[in-house]
């Protein structure tokens, strides 16, 4: 979800002391929970429940994914909620209609069904709502994915992203990200000891970014 000044250190200490046993109850801490915690002032606690606050609106895709559904990363949350925009959505659906989405495979799909026909799970979504977290994915308008219908693939080590964040900016502009190079790529963008596929794109006579012309073209 995203949640800025919430890391593994601190989840440990709410967890060990029993204030956090569901997802849920993340989104109900107080100021005198987190103030508790070691290490954690008045001003750093409020930042944090500020932070928590904020993820309330994050988009279904980022939901889909926190909640740790068996086979389901981030990049296959994205495309389950372009074709189903409410959580309520996934409530009813079967796993032919998830298979008909060419990336969506047979495990994947009874994985998702599984998940959501569980009523423990139900009732979790349910509670995150009452909440008021977010489970709808917004209508992205055309002009905000200037990169849609470009294929990236990404080889090497960034210095400022990691493969995951970097990955996800291209997604959020429409652009989709594949694991091998082709002539079909658009855009090869390249790290730190980047390999063969370095190496093929330049057989292949392809574009190729270093890591400031790929923030470059994000800016642009």
């Amino acid at each position: 979800m995203d949640i800025e000044g919430l890391g593994p250190a601190i989840i440990e200490q709410l967890v060990e002391r029993g204030m956090v046993n569901k997802l849920e109850d993340l989104y109900s801490l107080q100021a005198a929970d987190l103030q508790s915690l070691e290490r954690m002032g008045a001003k750093s606690a409020a930042n944090l429940l500020q932070a928590i606050e904020d993820s309330k609106q994050r988009p279904l895709h980022r939901l889909i994914t926190a909640l740790g559904i068996r086979h389901i990363g981030a990049k296959t949350a994205r495309i389950l909620t372009q074709r189903f925009k409410r959580i309520e959505d996934f409530f009813q659906v079967t796993e032919e209609e998830l298979t008909a989405i060419p990336e969506i495979g047979a495990i994947m799909a009874a994985s998702v069904v599984a998940f959501f026909q569980e009523p423990r799970n139900q009732e979790t979504v349910q509670k995150l709502q009452q909440l008021g977290v977010n489970t709808i994915e917004p209508s992205v308008e055309p002009e905000t994915q200037p990169l849609a219908g470009k294929v990236f693939v990404l080889t090497g080590t960034l210095q400022t992203l990691s493969r995951n964040e970097a990955a996800e900016l291209i997604e959020s502009r429409g652009g989709k990200v594949s694991a091998s190079v082709s002539r079909k790529t658009d855009y090869v963008i390249v790290g730190s000891e980047p390999g063969s596929k370095y190496d093929k794109a330049v057989q292949l006579g392809l574009t190729i970014l270093d890591e400031q012309a790929f923030l470059n073209l994000l800016q642009s």
